[in-house]
């Protein structure tokens, strides 16, 4: 297994090198992660090339027996090129343009950066195609971070056009299909269409879709420049992209980046900047369990946690143990390389108060300690040979059903990635694995596939779903499932869940949108759990056709139709959930498909967390404790953050 840090040795005297090489040798490490972000020292000047520095801390590094993984440094461009160049600089929506000085500034529609960008690209990689120390090449740094997926500029406007144009070629057919008759929007030529910018009321969702789909399209094209860029130099090469947190609330497809690479790689914090606390336990695992889906294989962590981070506002510290479960935790859902952010913080720059494995002070302190004994436990793991990550359950998305709930939420309150983690979290409390992969994957090896409200379903995965449970499978859709077509238009003449109304046994006759999580009262039927409970964020009135009601709305209005209900489908169940409900209702459904689909859950007290890896040996169990005090499971004494690991043939 892959085990080192993140060194930035350009931003240190150059007389700390071997000794910091040695350290990061001590550490138990045996690769380092340099270069992400290293363009002017490679190009002072346009056309300058010069890696003699990078020469020297790979030959450094060689000497110690260290591995590179070398960045492809494009994520920060230098200052000579927006001085040659100002155009290339990406603009804020409202039309101000994003000044120098940050990351991620240049717009991936300029012609401009994109060419200057592979020329570095195809320097780096020819200076470097005969170095048997680089195992791996990252591209770029955290594709759509913080803003950048969006550029508002003329050139995304001219590229947009140009987009339109090669999809629809006859501008009339762009007229059907986004229904500009509507508000008087006919267009003559795409060269009158703009970007969905700030308007009166709202723009056209077939236009703001579209928008979705090129502000993702021109980064995909960016990555794939890239990455036929390096293999074109050295076909062999391992090429990867490192992402960051927050994919599925992103203008950039994610999935789409990872097929075009030979690895998925995560930066892993589950505490950033003015947080008062980590995310819970069950959403880091998400985040872990989304990562893996990209590609459905295993991953690398190129950035994990170890010490507080922020850029202008820090928050919680990672208490004595927690980074290091953490860590272990990415390892237990499928991590099989890890690289600590960062070996030591930066005391110049915007990441100041970024804190790394050692600080400021140069001294090896508790966090040292720490990562010294998690690299030591996982060269005792058989986790070389693990055995890619598998699930009985898996949760579908697409790119375009999360874009239309961005241009319409529907429900104020209404959050699509909220909605999944939601069923997620719920097998999380009962330790069941859980993949979450795009629809397009195949998810019919599974037992369960949950469908969280996917509002765009496209019909070739409408089919497979019933095909799925028509063979046995279990399947559970929640509300506006099935509602818009591929242009995130309403089907003339269809009832709803469209195209599956035999499928969940039902139509959904009329919709209400909630301002409240717990809202609306849910009377139980037959074969509920529960008499009386509670739902919100969006209502469905379901009119059962071959459907079993669970749950009735317990209204004076609504009372006689369904909130929840299951169909027998050929050898399989299918569940409809019209609503949001309590959690003691999602956790009676996952109950019922567990039963039906013969998946066995695991309950341990709150907090704790039990995952299991298998390998050609056997299997790992791990168990954490996810909980600032100590708690007993079985055999384990587990303190406050603390984990047990065991192995067994």
């Amino acid at each position: 297994m892959m085990l080192g840090v993140d060194y930035y040795p350009e931003q240190w005297d150059e007389s700390l090198l071997e000794k910091d090489l040695d350290r990061i040798v001590v550490l138990g490490c045996d690769t380092v992660r340099i270069g992400e972000f290293g363009w002017h020292i490679m190009e002072r000047e346009e056309g300058a090339y010069d890696f003699s520095f990078f020469d020297k801390v790979i030959e450094k590094a060689k000497e110690r027996g260290l591995k590179v993984i070398m960045g492809t440094p494009t994520a920060a461009a230098p200052a000579w090129l927006i001085r040659n160049y100002p155009d290339v600089l990406s603009r804020f929506a409202d039309g101000r343009e994003r000044t120098y000085g940050g990351r991620h500034t240049c717009c991936y529609s300029s012609e401009v950066y994109a060419d200057r960008a592979k020329r570095i690209v195809r320097k780096l990689v020819e200076h470097y195609r005969n170095e048997s120390a680089i195992i791996a090449w990252q591209t770029d740094n955290e594709l759509g971070h913080e803003g950048s997926d969006v550029c508002w500029c003329e050139k995304c406007v001219k590229g947009f056009r140009e987009f339109l144009r090669k999809k629809y070629v006859d501008i009339k057919k762009l007229n059907e299909v986004y229904g500009t008759a509507f508000w008087s929007q006919q267009y003559n030529s795409f060269d009158e269409i703009y970007a969905p910018n700030a308007t009166i009321t709202v723009h056209n969702p077939s236009l703001r879709l579209d928008w979705e789909r090129f502000c993702s399209e021109k980064i995909v094209d960016f990555e794939r420049m890239q990455v036929e860029t390096i293999k074109s130099v050295l076909p062999s090469a391992t090429v990867f992209h490192d992402f960051s947190g927050g994919g599925l609330c992103k203008s950039l497809d994610y999935c789409a980046v990872a097929r075009l690479t030979d690895k998925t790689a995560y930066n892993n914090y589950p505490v950033w900047g003015g947080q008062r606390a980590p995310l819970p336990p069950c959403e880091t695992a998400f985040s872990l369990d989304y990562i893996r889906g990209l590609r459905q294989e295993n991953f690398w962590i190129t950035e994990q946690i170890m010490g507080a981070q922020g850029h202008d506002v820090t928050g919680y510290t990672p208490r004595p143990g927690q980074a290091k479960m953490w860590a272990m935790q990415a390892v237990a859902r499928g991590c099989d390389g890890m690289l600590f952010f960062r070996y030591r913080g930066a005391i110049k720059g915007a990441e100041q108060f970024c804190y790394g494995i050692i600080d400021a002070d140069n001294s090896e302190g508790r966090k040292w300690k720490e990562v010294k004994e998690l690299f030591k436990e996982l060269k005792q793991l058989d986790c070389e040979n693990t055995q890619p990550f598998k699930a009985e359950v898996c949760i579908i998305y697409n790119f375009d059903s999360l874009a239309a709930f961005r241009i319409q939420k529907q429900s104020e309150i209404f959050d699509s990635e909220r909605e999944m983690k939601r069923w997620h979290s719920t097998f999380f409390k009962v330790n069941i694995p859980v993949d979450v992969i795009p629809c397009d994957a195949c998810f019919e090896r599974y037992k369960a596939v949950i469908v969280p409200n996917m509002i765009i379903c496209p019909p070739s995965v409408r089919e497979r779903l019933k095909t799925y449970v028509m063979g046995g499978g279990a399947v559970v859709a929640s509300f506006r499932t099935s509602v818009k077509d591929e242009n995130n238009n309403l089907t003339f003449g269809e009832k709803l869940p469209v195209g599956l109304t035999s499928l969940f046994g039902l139509t959904v006759e009329e919709t209400e949108s909630l301002w409240e999580t717990d809202g609306i009262k849910l009377k139980g039927a037959g074969g509920a759990a529960f008499k009386s409970t509670t739902a919100g964020v969006y209502r469905e009135m379901c009119a059962v056709t071959t459907a079993e009601t669970l749950y009735y709305y317990d209204d004076p209005f609504y009372g006689d139709f369904a909130a929840i209900a299951k169909n027998r489908y050929g050898k399989g169940l299918a569940f409809y959930v019209g609503c949001s409900p309590s959690d003691e209702v999602l956790e009676e459904l996952v109950s019922k498909i567990c039963a039906f689909c013969t998946v066995r859950p695991t309950y341990t007290p709150s907090g704790v967390e039990t995952v299991e890896r298998k390998c050609k040996s056997g299997r790992i169990s791990f168990v954490f404790n996810h909980n600032a005090e100590t708690v007993y499971y079985g055999k384990h004494m587990l303190p406050p953050f603390g984990y047990a690991i065991e192995m067994s043939d």
